[in-house]
């Protein structure tokens, strides 16, 4: 065997084999840059702290990495910063580790086997993106820039991301938020004019969540302020077929019918209307159509809505006046996480139209704040080339009130398997994993056999790159800078405080070498990663060293109008002209969701307090913390089918079926299952996640809402028998 071949056990070499393993078990930290211990505030006892920016989500919350004899060995809270608040949560505080994972990838890597089998070789970054280079180009010779597929997760680097997939000439853009909240925001454009209006809990009095749940999410800084709003006593009524942590939190949980959250919020706006407890000033000064909307809702009572969704009428009407009580302090939250059922977009009009019915913008509601900064330099660049092809994904074409920048990644996913309207060929994937994420995992496998070629550029062989023909190994986020982000009046830097583990490079880095090789260096006009960040900073007049000090630097204030809607009325659009054009309802009407034959389970899934998503499984500490990763089933349904606690069960759905162990609990309503997402990993290069738990994606259907192109999850019923 040539000495850098690797095989399924032996590539983890890479990262120091029983070294690694060794390190990460008494968690001996990395050193810290030659840059952090320059700029870290050191006291007497050479302690200091280093500041930067949190990667473990996409909320980015502030760090303070604290440097101990010239090692970082705790990642803390930045008290400075919007989100932290000087605090971080477990996947925050568990980030070095994420950093120093025995099973990441520290060198470009080579397949050399069978796709699946985790063969590959070790190879020199000019190796690895001259293949990668060489194969893009051919497939653009010969088919065309349309046929290579990019995909990515929102990051601090996608611009240079989307300067790659543009420059070269292809519309094929796949992100995950069509598998989380597109139904969120095309209902708040539609209706609102952006994409999600800001919420400010320091003045609300009633809060009503619609499966959001948000004492296990992502968005940590908005825990912590309903944490404090329901300390001072606001009322939180929380809807959701299962008991979550929020629920336990909550001063009401009303066990709601999967896919009937539309009715309940149309029973209260009924309530509301007929019975005029609605802000009429300011719906006569500032919104369209209240007048369609009234005569629409007549007859949807609570009486009704209580047949429909398992609510009783009298806790509807309750409250519906006491959301009304409340006026302008009270808030509807429009959720994250809303892709559910078809219906989810209307029932995402329904909580932007019940906000606007009580009048609460510019109390609990305000305009958007945009986390780009536009007082912000970038680097020069030529305009895109015109690009005809069609999307694979229908965007716009079959859809057109999807916005470009989100997609449909499902979709996108399924115009490969059918080859309409032309067939791809190559998948470029930066910090994604479509194989673990996308419904139906087998469909997704396909999809992979069709490519010609795929690169991955990540900091784990996850699920997709075990099927990669090339590994791009990125530097992780306390060993790399990324541009600066905005948030609030400040722009905060993410900078290195780690020296780098192997040889790994930042995706600045990445994208410009990789870049350069396509001929497309002018869409790359920075030296290195320092100097794009100067050049971001040079409108501002502040110093890159002061920047690096302090961790952020403040940007000129502004505020923003706040009865302004950019909507083709300029006002609050209740009556969507827009939704009519397009042969959609104007207002939001009720729709019958889909439910399961007898013998079948609405098949739930949602967040988990210590896990992003489906990309931190594979870290030790979160790992060590949590629970085993079981189907939730209710014990009256147990028993009905014999089953027991930890009993190994299989649950099969229209599309695939998967063994796992089953949790009995009464925090479930009967008709429904609850899988945590993120597990039963492909990849045997993560060696602490593979063979824990069952991918949900494998059982879920594809389903997709035809205005907002989110996907259905919570339409995938599941049988439930004894394995």
């Amino acid at each position: 065997m040539p000495e850098n071949l690797l095989t399924r056990r032996d590539f983890l070499k890479l990262g120091g084999g029983t070294a690694a393993a060794a390190a990460a078990a008494q968690f001996i930290p990395p050193r810290a840059t030659q840059a952090a211990r320059i700029i870290a505030s050191r006291d007497p006892h050479g302690d200091g702290y280093v500041p930067t920016t949190c990667e473990m989500c996409v909320w980015r919350c502030g760090v303070r990495a604290r440097v101990s004899e010239d090692r970082v060995v705790k990642l803390e809270g930045n008290p400075e910063h919007p989100h932290s608040k000087g605090r971080l949560c477990a996947r925050g505080q568990s980030g070095l580790m994420n950093t120093y994972d025995p099973d990441r990838v520290l060198t470009p890597l080579v397949r050399v086997g069978k796709r699946g089998e985790g063969l590959f070789r070790k190879a020199s970054w000019d190796e690895a993106l001259d293949i990668t280079a060489k194969n893009m180009l051919k497939i653009k010779e010969k088919y065309g820039p349309e046929a290579m597929v990019f995909s990515t997760t929102h990051c601090l680097s996608q611009t240079q991301f989307e300067n790659l997939l543009y420059g070269f000439g292809s519309p094929n853009y796949g992100t995950q938020r069509s598998l989380c909240f597109n139904a969120m925001i095309v209902a708040n454009s539609m209706t609102f004019g952006m994409e999600e209006p800001a919420r400010d809990y320091s003045q609300v009095q009633y809060i009503l969540l619609t499966g959001r749940n948000l004492m296990e999410a992502i968005s940590t800084s908005e825990t912590s302020d309903l944490t404090d709003a329901i300390a001072r006593g606001v009322k939180v009524v929380y809807l959701d077929p299962r008991f979550t942590k929020t629920a336990s939190k909550a001063a009401e949980w009303c066990a709601i019918r999967p896919g009937t959250d539309l009715a309940f919020h149309l029973a209260l706006i009924n309530v509301i209307i007929s019975e005029g407890r609605y802000n009429h000033e300011f719906v006569a000064n500032y919104t369209v159509g209240f007048e369609s909307l009234a005569e629409a809702v007549t007859a949807y009572t609570p009486e009704w809505a209580a047949s429909i969704t398992g609510v009783e009428a009298e806790v509807i009407r309750r409250v519906a006046l006491e959301f009304s009580d409340a006026g302008p302090y009270a808030l509807a939250h429009n959720g994250w996480r809303t892709s559910n059922f078809i219906n989810s977009f209307a029932t995402e009009r329904a909580i932007a139209i019940l906000n606007t019915l009580v009048g609460n913008w510019g109390v609990t509601m305000f305009p958007a704040a945009g986390e780009e900064g536009g007082a912000l330099g970038k680097p020069p660049q030529p305009p895109y080339p015109r690009i005809s092809a069609l999307r694979l994904d229908g965007v716009p074409w079959k859809f057109p009130f999807v916005p470009l920048k989100l997609g449909i990644f499902q979709q996108l996913r399924d115009g490969i398997l059918e080859g309409q309207p032309y067939q791809a060929r190559g998948w470029f994937i930066a910090r994604q994993n479509p194989i673990l994420s996308l419904p139906d995992r087998q469909r997704s496998l396909e999809a992979f056999g069709k490519m010609d070629f795929i690169a991955v550029m990540d900091i784990f062989l996850n699920d997709s790159a075990w099927f990669a023909d090339v590994v791009l190994p990125e530097a992780s986020y306390l060993e790399r800078y990324d541009p600066v982000i905005t948030v609030g009046n400040r722009i905060w830097l993410r900078q290195p405080v780690i020296e780098p583990q192997g040889d790994v490079r930042s995706a600045l880095w990445i994208y410009k070498a990789l870049g350069e090789r396509l001929g497309l260096g002018d869409y790359f006009q920075y030296e290195d990663e320092e100097d794009y960040i100067r050049q971001q900073i040079a409108p501002l007049g502040i110093s890159f060293e002061e920047l690096k000090l302090r961790g952020y630097a403040e940007m000129p204030e502004s505020e923003p109008e706040i009865h302004r809607w950019p909507t083709p009325s300029g006002k609050i659009e209740i009556y969507s002209s827009t939704l009519e054009a397009g042969k959609f309802d104007p207002i939001p009407k009720w729709q019958e969701p889909p439910q399961p034959k007898p013998g079948m389970f609405y098949l739930l899934t949602g967040k988990v307090g210590q896990h992003t998503q489906f990309g931190t499984q594979n870290n030790l500490l979160l790992h060590k913390y949590e629970d085993v990763p079981r189907l939730w089933m209710n014990p009256v349904a147990a028993q009905t089918l014999g089953l027991q606690d930890w009993d190994l069960v299989e649950a099969t759905s229209e599309v695939g079926s998967v063994k796992v162990q089953l949790k009995m609990t009464e925090a479930i309503r009967p008709d429904c299952v609850y899988m945590a997402p993120g597990y039963g990993h492909l990849s045997k290069g993560l060696r602490t996640a593979y063979g824990v738990g069952a991918s949900s994606s494998v059982l879920h259907a594809t389903t997709v809402d035809p205005i907002s192109g989110g996907q259905a999850l919570t339409q995938t019923f599941v049988s439930v028998k004894k394995a």
